[in-house]
C-alpha cells in the first residue's frame, strides 16, 4: 500500500508552522504588534486539520483556530483539539 504522495505529513507541516511561530514572536518582539496570520500559514493549518480529520481524529475546529492567533497549538499535542465527547 502506498503512501499518497499528495498527502503531506502532519509532523512536516508542524515543523514548518513552529518556524513560522518562531518568526512571528521575533516580529511581535521587535514591534510590539502580533502579525496577522496570513494565507500561507493559514493554509498550512488547514492542512494540518485536513490531516488530522484523514486519520479519523475529530477535531474542533473553533478550538483550534481559537489557539491559532498566539500560535499556542504548539505547545499542545494533537488529543488537546480532538471534540471532548
Amino acid at each position: 500500500m502506498g503512501s499518497n504522495p499528495a498527502q503531506i505529513n502532519g509532523k512536516h507541516l508542524k515543523e514548518l508552522l513552529k518556524k513560522f511561530k518562531e518568526e512571528r514572536d521575533r516580529i511581535e518582539e521587535e514591534t510590539g504588534v502580533r502579525p496577522q496570520i496570513d494565507d500561507t500559514t493559514q493554509m498550512f493549518m488547514q492542512k494540518i486539520l485536513n490531516v488530522w480529520i484523514d486519520e479519523g481524529k475529530e477535531i474542533d475546529e473553533e478550538k483550534f483556530w481559537l489557539e491559532v492567533d498566539y500560535n499556542r497549538q504548539f505547545s499542545h499535542p494533537v488529543e488537546y483539539y480532538e471534540k471532548s465527547h
